[in-house]
């Protein structure tokens, strides 16, 4: 099986201006990787199944009110014995074996999410949809201008990817329907796959560097 090419990428670099100012080098352990795309299915599955409330409740027979006194006497009445009026048998009684509150959550080992991840970037940096921004500075935090800015790096649907002390922009992107801000911290395979592009701030690139570059070392 060949060696993966881990060699630099480049990606498209703007200026805080929104205009194209040339290209930054970027690891290739993270934009340049590959793997087996199955690993990509099971992380969405684990964020899926992890997302579940899992509130569904029935009431079984012990947990429904009354039925504390026989019906009828046991014997000689011709009819069949009972012992309570809550008897899943009857009108009003209780389910069996009915779904009761549970967790789904399970957990990947870290290395396999990590990997996931570095796939998923992978996968949009060849499709040409990731490009990194010098800093996403606004004239006013207001979704308008969000909205303007993102209009001039012309994305659509957007994951907007941000660094630490970039967090004030996520409130003026938040109410773009088309658009998604998360921290690095926050960044997930899921919402990589589910937009079509993905934005990151140069100091959340940076930090996807020292944070997944050994990743498959």
């Amino acid at each position: 099986m060949p060696e993966a090419d881990l060699s630099p990428v480049k990606l498209p670099l703007f200026s805080a201006a929104q205009e194209r100012s040339g290209e930054i080098e970027m690891a290739g352990r993270i934009f340049n990787c590959t793997g087996d795309k199955s690993l990509l299915h099971e992380t969405v599955r684990m964020q899926l199944a992890n997302r579940r409330a899992g509130t569904a409740a029935t009431k079984t027979r012990g947990l429904i009110s009354g039925g504390g006194i026989k019906p009828w006497r046991q014997k000689h009445t011709g009819r069949a014995r009972a012992g309570s009026t809550r008897s899943p048998l009857w009108r009003h009684g209780g389910t069996i074996f009915g779904p009761q509150p549970r967790d789904y959550s399970y957990k990947m080992p870290k290395k396999a999410m990590a990997k996931a991840l570095c796939l998923a970037l992978s996968e949009r940096a060849r499709d040409g949809k990731v490009m990194v921004v010098e800093s996403l500075a606004l004239p006013e935090l207001k979704t308008r201008a969000a909205k303007a800015a993102l209009e001039r790096l012309g994305l659509t649907h957007a994951l907007v990817v941000l660094g630490e002390g970039e967090e004030s922009v996520v409130r003026a992107i938040r109410n773009l329907a088309a658009h998604k801000a998360l921290r690095v911290a926050g960044l997930n395979v899921y919402d990589i796959l589910n937009y079509d592009e993905v934005l990151l701030t140069q100091k959340a690139a940076r930090a996807l560097e020292a944070r997944f570059g050994s990743v498959g070392q």
